[in-house]
């Protein structure tokens, strides 16, 4: 048979499956056109299931995302909980989704999946945040979490991200042994399904109320140092058009905060995303609008949470034009590390952790106030997992977990990144500094004389959807003939994370370690087509030296470095 014909009865097959009449319509059309690329694009390949869930354009096909591909991960995700888990059914799965383009209805197509199979379903309300359903599934004692989202990619996709049972995504050997029962799931349209009305009925379908709101609420209000200090803060904010607006607000309204500005065009929830073509706030210009709001309203700070509320930026005013500066990733996790570890609750048996392409500055900083310090792959799933398995051997406490993507977790309440909490706790802290006549940027200057100034920046080389194999012989070019200088640097040392070295998972990453302790590190991303690239500068503030003396001769440094590491990767593209 020829593939042309092999993609024909595919597509005709999944028709006799599909009861979304836009994708339907879709097909028909590919069909009637003939066109052959087009039904490649959906069913010469597979959106692949792992430890971050499914993830996709919305489309007709195995190869986008849509409602056929939601029953058959939720009917494979049910098999697997059923053998993994003692009473699996009985726990129940948490649903919860945001506001991108059909997520409610590929909640509901999980929940009748779920309930075919036999379990119970804990059914969020409409659009909440990603960590509420970390949470949810910990709170309600769920063998699962499910939150239908595609965090801050282009309107376009859509996800389905899977929580285990600690609260944490799933980590090996969980996503391959769900990916391979999504493998023995046949024709979708014979699962045994049940109506969300008739097991409303039969008390097994569970609308979750107010009272777990009002927990998390609870909860995150105990995590910061000194809350009282938070009405001194004029805040602006914008949620990018997501999810995190209402938690956020009461959140901050119940530690007593009253200056609250938000960007009107950007305030309602809309999975079109109008005002910003890719609602993630790390790409560049996505936070102009609620700079000029922090600007124009006189505030202290202006803070963005993505489309579903699980990262966090930050800008903060610089003294001199008034002007705002974004911070980093690994600054506002520093910042945060420096106010918990010396404001917050004491103890010896505390930990801190972050992911091995995030900045060396929280070691630093773990090594002055002696607690445990752990470092993980890339991911807060990692670090979650980490954290409860030292917590487990050692009795330790997470004060703070973060990786450089803006993803921060504080505390144990939620085993995930978590914008909400982390909005409030930074924005206390600026209000605790202002109670005291100090800035952000102030106290990121005390944290890089105490511990070090380290400079850090993430580049991608993007490619087109279809050149996974340029980013693989790049990656095999690398391990194969990596650098023996960059600049005028000797690379002291390259490590090759592939194989599991440094007690760590293996990894899809490759390491480099510079005079002074500058590292480069390289790896494709996880969820696009990017090759991304970290690098990481060290410098010591003399005494009496102005810090931004310091940090203007670390900012030539990591220029150069970038720049030259970049024309090293280009030339080894092309």
């Amino acid at each position: 048979m020829s593939h042309k014909q092999e993609l024909w009865d595919a597509a005709r097959e999944w028709l006799e499956q599909d009861d979304d009449e836009e994708t339907r319509a879709e097909l028909r059309d590919i069909l009637k056109r003939a066109d052959v690329e087009a039904l490649n694009e959906r069913f010469g390949g597979r959106l692949q299931f792992g430890t971050a869930g499914l993830r996709g354009i919305l489309g007709a096909g195995p190869n986008r995302m849509n409602r056929v591909m939601v029953r058959r991960v939720t009917a494979g995700l049910a098999e697997y909980l059923k053998s993994a888990l003692p009473n699996a059914r009985e726990r129940g799965v948490v649903l919860g989704h945001d506001a991108r383009r059909k997520a409610d209805v590929f909640v509901a197509d999980a929940a009748s999946v779920l309930l075919g199979a036999g379990f119970k379903v804990h059914l969020l309300p409409a659009l909440v945040p990603t960590p509420l359903t970390s949470f949810a599934t910990t709170r309600l004692g769920a063998a699962a979490g499910v939150m239908v989202t595609a965090s801050h990619n282009p309107p376009e996709y859509n996800g389905y991200k899977v929580f285990w049972e600690t609260g944490g995504q799933i980590i090996p050997p969980h996503d391959a042994g769900i990916s391979a029962a999504i493998d023995l799931v046949g024709r979708t349209d014979l699962l045994p399904m049940v109506t969300l009305e008739e097991a409303r009925a039969q008390d097994r379908l569970l609308d979750v109320g107010s009272d777990l709101f009002e927990a998390y609420l609870k909860g995150i209000s105990k995590l910061g140092a000194h809350p009282s200090a938070l009405p001194a803060l004029k805040l602006a904010y914008t949620p990018l058009h997501g999810v995190g607006l209402d938690l956020t607000r009461r959140a901050l309204a119940k530690a007593g905060l009253e200056h609250f500005r938000v960007v009107p065009d950007q305030a309602e929830p809309d999975g079109s995303f109008p005002t910003v073509r890719f609602p993630n706030p790390e790409e560049k210009g996505a936070m102009d609008a609620v700079i000029e709001l922090a600007r124009d309203s006189g505030s202290d700070l202006a803070i963005a949470t993505d489309p579903d509320a699980d990262r966090l930026a930050v800008a903060a005013p610089e003294v001199a034009d008034g002007d705002f500066e974004i911070l980093g990733g690994d600054e506002v996790g520093a910042l945060l590390a420096h106010y918990l570890l010396t404001e917050g609750h004491g103890g010896p048996e505390r930990l801190v952790a972050t992911t091995i392409v995030s900045s060396r500055m929280l070691a630093a900083i773990a090594e002055y106030h002696g607690i445990s310090y752990l470092d993980t792959l890339t991911g807060l799933k990692w670090i979650a997992d980490a954290a409860l398995r030292h917590k487990q051997e050692h009795g330790s406490r997470l004060v703070l977990g973060y990786e450089n993507a803006l993803g921060y977790t504080i505390g144990e309440l939620v085993r995930d990144k978590d914008g909400v909490s982390a909005t409030l706790v930074f924005a206390e802290m600026a209000a605790w500094l202002k109670t005291q006549g100090r800035t952000v940027l102030d106290y990121l200057e005390e944290a890089n004389r105490l511990y070090g100034l380290y400079l850090t920046r993430t580049t991608s080389l993007v490619f087109d959807a279809g050149e996974a194999g340029k980013i693989a012989s790049i990656m095999d070019r690398v391990r194969k003939e990596p650098p023996a200088h960059l600049g005028d640097m000797e690379v002291t040392e390259s490590i090759d994370m592939s194989r599991g070295d440094r007690g760590l998972p293996p990894e899809n990453l490759f390491v480099h370690h510079l005079e002074g302790g500058t590292r480069v590190l390289i790896r494709p991303s996880g969820t696009e087509p990017k090759l991304k690239s970290y690098y990481e500068v060290k410098e010591v503030v003399q005494k009496g030296e102005p810090v931004s003396t310091a940090r203007a001769r670390a900012r030539a440094a990591l220029d150069s470095l970038e720049k030259t590491h970049q024309a090293w990767l280009r030339a080894a593209a092309f």
